[in-house]
């Protein structure tokens, strides 16, 4: 294998929305059920945390931050999304991809990253425990997948143990 970890760009979306699509149909991934246009998912997702992980020059995964809030205080804070061609899973690209994007991260000034896991995707949970994240919390039936059950998520979350972080506010200075 030769793999490599880059900047996700424009021309990677036929191949991640394809990747993002098979996580979908599993039912253990998200609760959207259909791929978002460009777009739509470019206007959602941080411009500069988005990583692709290839193997052999062809995308097997990726991973991107969204703002968990608007409000400049919890700017430093952000939601993961990291999916891997089923093909390559097991493999360990799931990791290297997911402490690239940490690392990633943390250059661009975030000091917390969490993830909505359903409860059901052990292997998601494994894969964050792996690489520094905890369960902080478990949320009863708080949504309905595509059939319509109720499901649960895990919260899981990862503090940057950086010291260069403190906490305030790039706006207003206020911790």
């Amino acid at each position: 294998m030769n793999c490599a970890i880059r900047q996700m760009k424009k021309a990677d979306w036929p191949e991640v929305s394809r990747i993002y699509q098979l996580g979908m149909d599993t039912n253990r991934a998200t609760f959207q059920s259909e791929c978002p246009a460009w777009e739509e998912w470019n206007r959602s997702h941080l411009k500069n945390c988005r990583l692709v992980i290839t193997n052999d020059e062809k995308v097997a995964g990726w991973a991107a931050l969204t703002a968990v809030s608007g409000r400049c205080v919890y700017a430093g804070v952000a939601e993961v999304s990291i999916y891997i061609d089923p093909a390559m899973q097991g493999l360990g690209f799931g990791t290297k991809l997911l402490n690239a994007l940490i690392s990633k991260s943390e250059e661009e000034g975030f000091w917390t990253l969490q993830s909505g896991i359903l409860q059901e995707n052990i292997a998601s949970i494994r894969l964050h425990e792996r690489c520094g994240f905890r369960m902080v919390g478990y949320r009863e039936r708080i949504g309905r997948d595509r059939f319509g059950t109720w499901r649960n998520t895990v919260l899981m979350e990862r503090r940057s143990d950086s010291d260069r972080f403190t906490g305030e506010c790039s706006c207003c200075g206020k911790q």
